[in-house]
């Protein structure tokens, strides 16, 4: 699993077409009828506004890590809880968590939106729909609003304890340092 965190990490296109190619198998299977080609298309322009906010989003967390492999490498760090002992590694850690936070900030009123607006089409498609879109819209809802939850919140955990792992002290760099430490300040 890691090689393909680290491969859809490095390479943001293969990404957004997975998501296109799944996006569009799933209009197909709950909407049968449309060729192929025009799902793929109206799946694409849809996705448009997305993907631009994505790149955006992306472009400043590569610009805070330096680079898009050290933007992997902090993000395969965060995931792992491994704090970064380079000092340049921390304080790239540092701004990269302090906009994941930001950016994040308003997560739970989203996710509210978000229930609320999948459960509305939910309900309206059984209004007007058949069977077998209600169906698989109520599948949908629930496991992508019960991943969003969860997923956000792990999110969350991991942010905060990199946070706070991060403005402690410096990490120790060996027994010597660690010995000599308290010793010092008892001289105060």
């Amino acid at each position: 699993m890691e090689r393909v965190n680290t491969l859809l990490g490095k390479h943001i296109w293969l990404q957004f077409a997975l998501s296109v190619l799944a996006g569009s198998v799933l209009v197909m299977l709950l909407f049968p009828g449309p060729s192929v080609l025009s799902v793929v298309i109206r799946t694409t322009v849809v996705s448009a506004g997305a993907i631009a906010s994505v790149l955006i989003a992306r472009r400043r967390e590569r610009r805070a890590a330096g680079s898009t492999d050290g933007l992997v490498v902090l993000d395969r760090k965060l995931r792992k809880g491994d704090v970064p002992t380079d000092p340049a590694e921390r304080d790239a850690m540092r701004a990269l968590v302090a906009q994941r936070l930001h950016r994040t900030r308003h997560r739970v009123p989203a996710l509210v939106f978000l229930t609320v607006l999948f459960c509305a089409v939910t309900v309206l498609t059984a209004l007007t729909g058949g069977p077998r879109q209600t169906i698989g819209l109520a599948l949908l809802t629930v496991v992508f609003i019960g991943w969003s939850i969860y997923n956000s919140s792990l999110q969350q955990r991991r942010l905060h304890t990199m946070a706070t792992a991060l403005h402690t002290d410096e990490p120790t760099r060996g027994p010597a340092h660690s010995a000599a430490r308290p010793q010092a300040q008892s001289q105060r």
